[in-house]
């Protein structure tokens, strides 16, 4: 499915045909010139190779959305370079390679329910929650009056990414990690 959409309409997140692929945009920032038009900067991920390149479009060009077709599934394991998931519907197993998924297998846990993004029967990636909780595995205990380090420590979390997290959390703590940003919002409501 897809509908024609301009540079005014940009968002994090939104996928776009453009040159013969579909991109999705990162990042967007509108310039007004003093005397030109406006221009609208942005970083975008081609979905087919995964290259990440910086463009400038004019104000108002033009581009067909692209909508992906979603279906629920459910993390299952990890085999090799492959990430399996149920599908809810069919019960049937999916099988995704790392390098479609990208940055979001740091924050894959077992039985957690996500999205799987279709597009003309190819899967192009998955649409997770916006945080997920995870567990701390290993990070340096903090000190009584350590407080000159900015208020930041690192912590390795049960998928084996490493966050910086507020020097209060210790080993064996749940914690709540933005999933687009990475980024430590809070301790897990017990």
């Amino acid at each position: 499915m897809a509908q024609v959409v301009d540079t005014s309409d940009f968002y994090s997140g939104m996928k776009i045909r453009w040159q013969d692929g579909i991109w999705e945009v990162l990042d967007f920032q509108h310039h007004k010139m003093g005397r030109g038009g406006a221009t609208v900067r942005t970083k975008m991920k081609n979905l087919d190779t995964g290259s990440i390149i910086e463009n400038s479009f004019r104000s108002g060009e033009r581009f067909e959305r692209i909508i992906f077709d979603e279906k629920p599934a459910q993390f299952s394991y990890k085999e090799g370079d492959n990430y399996i998931f149920m599908d809810l519907s069919t019960y049937d197993q999916l099988s995704i390679p790392a390098d479609i998924l990208g940055n979001v297998v740091n924050y894959l846990v077992d039985d957690m329910e996500v999205q799987i993004e279709f597009f003309e029967g190819r899967i192009m990636g998955i649409e997770m929650p916006k945080s997920v909780e995870l567990k701390v595995v290993d990070t340096p205990p903090s000190f009584k009056g350590d407080t000159v380090s900015g208020g930041g420590k690192p912590a390795k979390l049960q998928t084996g990414i490493t966050i910086t997290v507020p020097i209060f959390v210790n080993v064996d703590d749940t914690i709540v990690v933005d999933t687009r940003s990475g980024q430590y919002l809070e301790r897990a409501k017990k």
